[in-house]
């Protein structure tokens, strides 16, 4: 007996040694929940936010839904209250104990205005209209919402049974109302141009809008300007002097004080700068003191303390500005990744935020506490995973310029290890050393299959402050895309990647420096992944829904002045020597980079070359992938195909037949 149980034991034992981690797939990936915007009541007692939940990809190509739960903290206890599509734009409504959120209900065309009671029992529309509201403001009584929307069209009947679409003409537009709750009477603001935002002050005698001159994607980014409202008849009093890219607003509590989040200028590429502007003044004052971080979030504590959430480098900051100056830090980490925070009248706060180990999820922390508490656990499943350790690296670049960047180590390493390299798109963007895999980012998929995944803030990415934000204008595909390769070259020589089997992959920006990669730096890379990226730097100013906005943050200089540029810094120029198999993705729909672009690179590499070149396309998507089933499939594609050239060292194009893709 004491054999047996002594073999049975050696048995276990090595079956246990033999089992296969249980890893992170594209199928875990596809289900992830995710919070989303939280709001916690003045007394602290309750927190409301928002999940996603997305649709089954093996059953319907669907857009996630949205679950609204309110959390008690005297009890810890989450309960859910809706579970709608599109439920966003959470407040509460003053002087009233009621929260209210726009939602598109599943029998409804148009999205409204709801109100829901902080017990939950109670739901009603309260504001609706003839197309879908997109934000709104209440007055400080609670009796009024002022209210974005666009115009209904009031045109004749056509009298043919065709029309033809006049490109960048007869635009329609966003305009701004005001609704009587009580009476249900809307009213037109006499406001030109298209309204993207609108704040009305806690002291009732402010309202700030933000329009731009048009609906073009161009004029939003590069055109839009902050107004000043007469409370009593809506007009326009004043308006605030700055040209430059604009983000968050809000009011200080006493109605003096505007801050708001904005490029330092027409040049900066993101609105990231903060600013205050005084409601009788119309030049703004740039917090110079804070210019090394992103800024991404604002709220008024009282009037003499302003709370934000930044990016700094690789982490995130929830601080606080007193007195229009001093700063200091309530929360830095470079291990959580802040994106949503709401502050209660007696001091507690929420937030959301993401790590290495998880998702967008909620935290608490109440009055008294310095340490967060995560009261939401989304994806409980995650804990049973085996994920590769993530660690923040720096490195020089050839020209002395310290990068950062991220790293995730494969859950088993065995000898040489294959590596994949993700570019972020922008560049006006940045990696935070948080959750970092999504359906078009391997992270911890890849990692589980035994590649070490790169991330890197190559220059011009945010987070560092205006000066390295802008250190790549005029050089596209020049020094940023060096940053990468002396990234890959340092990880070579420092974490044992096997330099015959580096890897890339990324999206619009990062597209184009995978695209970069596999033809102009062609020997370095075995394969790459491609999605909605650029080819031709000449024909993407003509086809792209921004162009302006490329010339004055991007180029720095006009096509038309230096063509032979151009053309040089486009992947196409460099089509004829690609050897890196490549898989190029785009949407159909896509306005910022034109599907033309993939086409163009497709139609190079396979006429010029023998290397292996695929293009998928994804009809009803457009820069980038929102459904489930499409984001599904772009997962398993781009895994396949690393494995395929990086794993299996095979030479010829992979099968697309259904079985072997969607195999588990």
């Amino acid at each position: 007996m004491k054999r047996l149980f002594i073999l049975l034991l050696i048995c276990c034992y090595n079956g246990l040694q033999g089992q296969e981690p249980n890893i992170l797939t594209p199928d875990d990936v596809a289900r992830i929940q995710e919070a989303k915007q939280v709001l916690i009541t003045p007394d602290g007692e309750h927190i409301f936010y928002t999940i996603t939940v997305p649709a089954d990809p093996r059953a319907e190509n669907a857009l996630p839904a949205t679950e609204l739960y309110r959390y008690d903290t005297d009890s810890g206890v989450s309960i859910a209250l809706i579970n709608e599509k599109a439920i966003a734009n959470l407040a509460l409504r003053p002087k009233h104990n009621t929260l209210s959120f726009t939602a598109r209900p599943g029998n409804r065309k148009n999205t409204a205005i709801y109100e829901l009671s902080i017990e939950g029992d109670y739901l009603s529309m309260i504001a609706s209209y003839k197309t879908s509201i997109a934000s709104y403001t209440w007055s400080p009584d609670g009796t009024t919402i002022l209210f974005t929307a666009p115009e209904h069209p009031n045109q004749p009947k056509p009298e043919l049974p065709y029309q033809p679409e006049i490109f960048e003409e007869d635009l329609k537009r966003n305009a701004a109302y005001t609704l009587e709750v009580a009476s249900g009477a809307v009213n037109i603001l006499p406001i030109a141009g298209h309204v993207t935002a609108v704040n009305w002050s806690l002291s009732g005698d402010q309202i700030a809008l933000l329009a731009a001159p048009s609906s073009l994607i161009d004029d939003i980014y590069t055109s839009q300007k902050i107004y000043f409202l007469n409370p009593e008849n809506y007009t326009v009093s004043s308006e605030i002097d700055h040209t430059g890219k604009k983000g968050e607003m809000t009011w200080a509590p006493d109605g003096t004080r505007l801050a708001f989040i904005a490029g330092a200028d027409k040049h900066d590429p993101i609105a990231g700068r903060l600013f205050l502007a005084s409601g009788k003044d119309s030049k703004p004052v740039l917090m110079t003191a804070a210019m090394g971080m992103t800024f991404e979030k604002l709220h008024w504590k009282d009037n003499n303390s302003l709370w934000f959430s930044a990016s700094k480098g690789v982490g995130t900051i929830l601080g606080e500005m007193k007195n229009g100056g001093t700063i200091s830090p309530i929360i830095q980490s470079d291990q959580l990744a802040i994106q949503d925070f709401s502050i209660a009248a007696n001091g507690s706060l929420a937030f959301i935020a993401n790590s290495p180990e998880h998702p967008n999820e909620v935290f608490l922390i109440e009055k008294g506490s310095k340490s967060p508490k995560k009261i939401t656990d989304l994806n409980p499943w995650l804990q049973e995973k085996e994920l590769g350790t993530q660690e923040v690296i720096t490195y020089k670049a050839a020209d002395g310029l310290e990068i950062e960047g991220l790293l995730i180590n494969p859950v088993k390493q065995t000898g040489l290890t294959p590596m994949i390299t993700v570019v972020h798109g922008g560049p006006e963007s940045h990696f935070n050393n948080g959750w970092l895999t999504t359906y078009s980012r391997p992270g911890q998929m890849a990692a589980g299959k035994g590649y070490a995944v790169f991330y890197p803030n190559y220059r011009g990415s945010t987070g560092r402050g205006l000066e390295f934000a802008m250190s790549s204008q005029g050089d596209p595909a020049g020094k940023e895309f060096d940053d990468i390769i002396d990234g890959i070259d340092h990880l070579i020589e420092t974490r044992n990647i096997d330099k015959s089997k580096v890897g890339v992959t990324g999206g619009s920006y990062g597209g184009y420096a995978t695209a970069w990669m596999a033809t102009r730096h062609t020997d370095r890379f075995a394969a790459g992944v491609m999605s909605v990226g650029i080819s031709n730097n000449l024909s993407k100013w003509g086809t792209s829904d921004i162009p302006e906005e490329m010339f004055l943050v991007h180029s720095r200089k006009r096509i038309w002045d230096d063509y032979e540029f151009f053309l040089k810094r486009s992947p196409i120029y460099y089509a004829d020597q690609a050897k890196t198999p490549l898989l190029i993705m785009h949407g159909k729909n896509d306005t910022r980079v034109d599907p033309g672009q993939s086409y163009e690179l497709y139609r190079h590499i396979k006429t010029r070359t023998d290397t292996p070149v695929r293009m998928v396309l994804y009809p009803g998507e457009g820069h980038g992938n929102r459904k489930s089933t499409a984001r599904y499939d772009f997962s398993l594609r781009m895994l396949q195909w690393f494995d395929h050239y990086l794993i299996e060292n095979k030479k010829q194009l992979p099968s697309m037949k259904e079985e072997l893709l969607f195999k588990n």
